[in-house]
C-alpha cells in the first residue's frame, strides 16, 4: 500500500491487493516496427471492475472516434479490436458484432469447456507460431467452436485454444490439464489459419510496451489530489506520448531509434542542446551536436533533422492514414488493456466537454496556421 495515495480522490483498494486507481487504456498498434499512440484513456476508481462491459464499450467507442476516417455506425472489418480476457464478455462481443468490427478477445475457459478438449483428436492440433511466424516447439492450437454450446453468443464467434508446455518455474492453474497451460481467445475472423490468428492475438501484448512508455513519460504516479486534476495530468502526459510516437514514425523511418523508449531518447536525443534563432526572416534551429568522435549520440539527431526538414506540410483537404502491420494495409489494430496501479488512464472530464479546443486533434501532423515564436533574450 502506498500511503501517499490515501488522500487522493477515488483512490481505493484494487483487486490486485494494491491501493490507488484502476485505469483503462486503448492504443493504436503500428505493427512490429514499434510505436503506437494512445487513442483513449479512462481513469477509474481503484475498486472498479476489470471486466466492466460498460467501461470497455465506452473506451472502444472513444478510440474509434479518434481514428482518421468515419467510424460512425457500422465500421466494418477493417478495424480489429484486441483485448485481454477482461474484454471477453457478452455485452462487449455483442457491441462489436453490432458495429461489424473484427475482434480478437481473451476468453476464460470453464471446467466443462476444458473437458471438451479431450474430444479433439491429436491430429487436429497444429503447431503454434513464434514471433518470427515459424512453428514453435511445445505449443499447439485447435478450434473448440463446434464442441461448445454458443447459443447465447453472437453468430460467427469462434473459440480457439492454445496449449503449451509451461516455461521452467511457471505454476499451472486448476483449469490446466496434462501438465500443459491452456489459453483461449474468441474471434470472428475467418479464412485464416489458426496459428496465424493465435499469433495475431498474442501480439496484443505490445499494448504492455505502450503502458511502460506511459509510465516512463510521467504516469508512474498521479501527483495531484483531485480526480479531475489527475485526469488533466494524464491528458498532458498522453499528449507527450503521442508526440513522441509520431516523432519516431516520421523522423526514424528506417532507424533503430523508432523502437527506443523514453529513457534512451532522453539520453541520446532529447539531451542535445539547441537554440531557436531568427535569420533572414526565417526561424532556424541550431543544434549543439557533439564532435565527430562521438557519432553515436549525434547520428540520431542528424537523421531526425534531415527527415523532418524534408516533410511537406499536408494541404487542408488531405487526409491522414494510420500505418498498420505490413501485409495488412487495410486493417487497423487497436489494443486495449486494463492496468491496476497508482497511475495511468485519462478521459476528458465532464466539465471540459465544452473545451475540446484546449486539447489537440488526433493525428493532425502539422498546422497550416503559423504562430510567431518568441525567443527569450539572454541575460
Amino acid at each position: 500500500m502506498n500511503l501517499g495515495e490515501l488522500e487522493k480522490e477515488h483512490a481505493a483498494p484494487t483487486y490486485k491487493r494494491g491501493f490507488g486507481h484502476h485505469p483503462l487504456l486503448a492504443f493504436v498498434d503500428h505493427g512490429h516496427a514499434g510505436t503506437g499512440e494512445p487513442l483513449a484513456l479512462a481513469l477509474r476508481p481503484g475498486n472498479a471492475g476489470s471486466n466492466t462491459a460498460a467501461d470497455h464499450i465506452s473506451i472502444i467507442a472513444e478510440a474509434l472516434r479518434q481514428l482518421p476516417f468515419p467510424t460512425a455506425g457500422r465500421v466494418g472489418r477493417k478495424v480489429l479490436i484486441r483485448t485481454d480476457g477482461a474484454g471477453g464478455t457478452h455485452e462487449v462481443v455483442e457491441y462489436l458484432t453490432k458495429r461489424a468490427l473484427s475482434y480478437s478477445l481473451g476468453f476464460g475457459l470453464t471446467a466443462s469447456m476444458v473437458d471438451k478438449l479431450s474430444l479433439i483428436p491429436p491430429t487436429v492440433w497444429t503447431p503454434a507460431y513464434d514471433a518470427e511466424e515459424t512453428p514453435r516447439q511445445g505449443a499447439w492450437v485447435a478450434e473448440l467452436t463446434g464442441l461448445l454450446d454458443l447459443s447465447g453468443w453472437p453468430a460467427g464467434m469462434r473459440v480457439i485454444v492454445r496449449k503449451e508446455r509451461p516455461h521452467p518455474g511457471a505454476q499451472l492453474r486448476f483449469t490446466d490439464t496434462d501438465g500443459l497451460r491452456l489459453t483461449a481467445f474468441i474471434t470472428n475472423t475467418r479464412n485464416r489459419q489458426l496459428a496465424d490468428l493465435e499469433l495475431r492475438h498474442r501480439r496484443r501484448a505490445r499494448c504492455e510496451d505502450r503502458i511502460r512508455i506511459c509510465k516512463d513519460t510521467g504516469l508512474t504516479n498521479l501527483p495531484l489530489h483531485g480526480f479531475a486534476q489527475n485526469q488533466l495530468w494524464l491528458a498532458v502526459v498522453s499528449l507527450a506520448v503521442e508526440l513522441t510516437a509520431w516523432l519516431q514514425m516520421l523522423a526514424f523511418t528506417h532507424h533503430p531509434a523508432r523502437r527506443w523508449e523514453p529513457k534512451r531518447l532522453r539520453l541520446r536525443l532529447f539531451s542535445i542542446a539547441g537554440r531557436l534563432v531568427r535569420h533572414a526572416r526565417a526561424r532556424r534551429l541550431r543544434l549543439g551536436l557533439p564532435p565527430t568522435s562521438t557519432p553515436q549520440r549525434g547520428q540520431p539527431c542528424s537523421t531526425a533533422t534531415c527527415m523532418i526538414t524534408t516533410l511537406r506540410a499536408p494541404s487542408s483537404s488531405s487526409t491522414h492514414s494510420i500505418t498498420t502491420n505490413p501485409g495488412r494495409s487495410n486493417r487497423t489494430e487497436v489494443a486495449s488493456s486494463t492496468l491496476v496501479a497508482l497511475r495511468l488512464g485519462v478521459s476528458t472530464p465532464a466539465s471540459l466537454k465544452g473545451s475540446r479546443a484546449l486539447l489537440p486533434q488526433r493525428h493532425a501532423l502539422t498546422s497550416n496556421r503559423e504562430e510567431p515564436v518568441r525567443v527569450p533574450s539572454r541575460t
